[in-house]
């Protein structure tokens, strides 16, 4: 009887290969190589290495073709909002085009978020998104945990859209917002302004003001990111 495909042995493959792939060493185009190298390069069974190529397909990074290889899928056909790849293009040194793809995502899903947030949000979700940003205040000097609140300012107004779609984007949303403060951190502080616009216009009800204020917001980060590319 086959011994159990162990999950651990699994991720530990694909990690390895969704690195090397989003990091150029496996281009678009190229062909990994055959299952019997992978299996023997990581001294995992052929279950262990299919299980990982069916994880990498789901990531969009490669394509399985029967007789013909598994090839790196071209970079456009990438599911860019899962978080491990985000993680991993991460780890390789995020670059400055890829964060301005990232931020321009980011300026089409959250200032319509901060509008539904401003319409829909109840007491406690307005309360947790103003909490959110009195924390970035008080931490202001305080880059870990300002950082934190500041996930947490972002992650709260999805939240609270009551929009099971928007929420759902939280995980993707909190890998973006992590792979962007290494390079942002400097900005926080001229910021919070803006993130004090956008907790009272949710509090006040008002999702044309919230959407302004997170609009600008957001174009405060990318002037930045912008100057510095």
């Amino acid at each position: 009887m086959a011994g159990k495909v162990k999950p651990g042995k699994i991720s530990a493959v694909v990690a390895e290969l969704g690195a090397e792939i989003v990091g150029g060493s496996l281009p678009p185009g190229s062909v990994l190589p055959a299952e019997h190298e992978l299996e023997a390069r990581f001294g995992a069974s052929r279950g262990v290495v299919r299980e990982a190529m069916k994880t990498l397909e789901a990531k969009g990074l490669v394509q399985v073709r029967p007789r013909h290889g598994t090839h790196i899928r071209p970079r456009h056909e990438w599911h860019w909002l899962d978080r491990d790849l985000i993680a991993w293009l991460s780890a390789n040194g995020i670059d400055r085009d890829v964060l301005l793809a990232f931020q321009e995502t980011r300026s089409v899903i959250e200032p319509a978020a901060a509008a539904f947030a401003a319409e829909r949000a109840n007491a406690i979700e307005s309360q947790a998104i103003t909490d959110a940003y009195r924390a970035m205040a008080r931490h202001a000097n305080d880059p870990a945990s300002a950082i934190a609140a500041d996930r947490l300012f972002h992650l709260a107004v999805l939240r609270a859209t009551h929009n099971p779609v928007l929420q759902s984007m939280s995980g993707a949303v909190e890998s973006i917002l992590t792979a962007m403060f290494d390079v942002t951190v400097g900005v926080f502080e001229g910021n919070l302004a803006s993130h004090a616009a956008v907790a009272d216009a949710i509090r006040q009800g008002d999702p044309g003001r919230a959407r302004r204020a997170m609009e600008d917001l957001l174009g405060y980060t990318k002037t930045f990111l912008s100057a510095k590319a």
